[in-house]
């Protein structure tokens, strides 16, 4: 039976998706705890989407003992202090729920997808309640998780595209915690008492963000995000140091691969930064945009370097990367590499035409609403609302704000934000 609720949700998931055109209306209050949290009634189907999450992303581990962040998240599924793991698993199998685990640089936490109906998610949000405010950390789950983080970071290590990106997080954030990697060697390091001294000190309400959607009450959202979180510890705030642009610098790396993996990138955006839009619509025609974009026109289209190259923004609590990638041939490694230096310097010289900037805005705009058109994208955009505290209304005036950016402010933001001579670059499998 519960293989079949599970089957339902996703076929419902597949067939039914939130109006293109659908006013998010947002609900926001702090729980008694002091948690923030925030609420979108959908009734379109007999679904709640949950997340939870915490300011206790890598970015808050010791470097000595980089990896503790994302182990201590694991551990948390591992049992609480009323059920063993397996317990856990069953009564979220049997809610016919899901349970995704999240973690990047600044966020740690959950997402718990469950059945609307009062039965299945009271049990499914009842678990989810214990093991995060409760959690067991048992030493053979411990051990067992701690072995699988050590084996899966070994492995890494042997892959070009890991190698590329640790080295880029090194060169861009020299001295800062974005710039820690795990290792087998400081994964070796971490106790199961520096495991429950990190959930102590991070796992705490005031850096907490809950952002339910679906099927649900206001009332019943409240009760929800109260059980949540009612018995998570005070405080919990904590600000990361900035981080400063680095020294551009360049590394190659040997490595017997097919192809030599190419990474330019510098600390650059801030979630909150006022240049975020200008920023966006101007990387989605350097990079962003696909075939559309200059660097893929220069450098597939006119001289077949690569078969696909790209650029992205990646904001965070404090700067987070501007990156630039591509794989291509070893002999190659070189010409590639200059063509996208000399198409970064030119964007950086003239900006976008006005020709690119219509279409931009035009597939940026038109493409908005399927950005919040399930359950799912509109809970991981209310996450990022939540969690970074931008204003109630980000979703309703992001097709505005992308209007109105200018090809003067796209010019001038990039210049604020992007130093072509700062950009660290790595080739691992570089020619010799």
């Amino acid at each position: 039976m519960n293989r079949a609720l599970s089957a339902t949700l996703t076929l419902l998931l597949l067939a039914v998706a939130l109006p293109a055109d659908a006013r998010v209306q947002i609900e926001h209050w702090t729980t008694q705890s002091g948690v923030r949290a925030y609420f979108v009634e959908t009734r379109a189907l007999p679904i709640v989407d949950v997340s939870i999450e915490f300011a206790a992303g890598s970015a808050y581990d010791p470097r000595e003992r980089a990896g503790l962040g994302q182990l201590t998240l694991a551990l948390l599924k591992g049992g609480s202090a009323r059920f063993s793991e397996a317990e856990m698993d069953r009564r979220i199998a049997d809610a016919g729920a899901e349970l995704r685990d999240s973690f990047d640089l600044d966020r740690a936490g959950f997402a718990l997808r469950t059945l609307s109906s009062e039965a299945e998610r009271k049990l499914a949000v009842d678990t989810l309640a214990d093991m995060l405010q409760s959690p067991r950390f048992a030493s053979e789950v411990f051990e067992r998780e701690k072995a699988r983080a050590i084996a899966n970071a070994a492995e890494a290590e042997t892959q070009p595209d890991h190698i590329a990106e640790k080295r880029l997080y090194a060169l861009m954030y020299p001295s800062h915690p974005y710039g820690t990697t795990a290792t087998p060697a400081t994964l070796a390091t971490i106790s199961r008492e520096d495991v429950e001294r990190h959930y102590r000190a991070r796992y705490r309400a005031a850096g907490a963000a809950v952002t339910i959607v679906g099927d649900l009450s206001i009332d019943a959202a409240r009760a929800l995000a109260e059980q949540l979180t009612a018995r998570l510890a005070p405080g919990g705030e904590a600000a990361l140091p900035p981080a400063l642009p680095a020294t551009g610098e360049t590394v190659r790396v040997a490595h017997p691969s097919a192809q030599s993996h190419v990474l330019l990138g510098e600390a650059a955006l801030t979630r909150d930064d006022p240049d975020y839009f200008p920023l966006l619509i101007g990387n989605y025609i350097l990079g962003g945009g696909g075939f559309v974009s200059r660097l893929m026109t220069e450098v597939r289209s006119k001289h077949g370097l690569a078969y696909s190259v790209y650029s992205y923004f990646y904001p965070y609590a404090q700067r987070g990367p501007f990156q630039v990638g591509l794989q291509t041939r070893r002999d190659q490694a070189n010409e590639a590499l200059k063509r996208v230096q000399d198409v970064i310097a030119e964007f950086m010289a003239r900006g976008p035409t006005e020709a690119e900037l219509k279409a931009a805005k035009q597939s940026l705009v038109g493409g908005f609403p399927l950005r919040i058109d399930t359950n799912r994208k509109l809970l991981e955009q209310l996450a990022v609302i939540g969690f970074y505290k931008l204003p109630l209304d980000w979703l309703e005036t992001y097709p505005a704000r992308l209007e109105a950016v200018t090809l003067d402010q796209i010019r001038s933001a990039f210049a604020r934000h992007i130093a072509p001579e700062k950009l660290a670059v790595v080739v691992v499998g570089a020619a010799e």
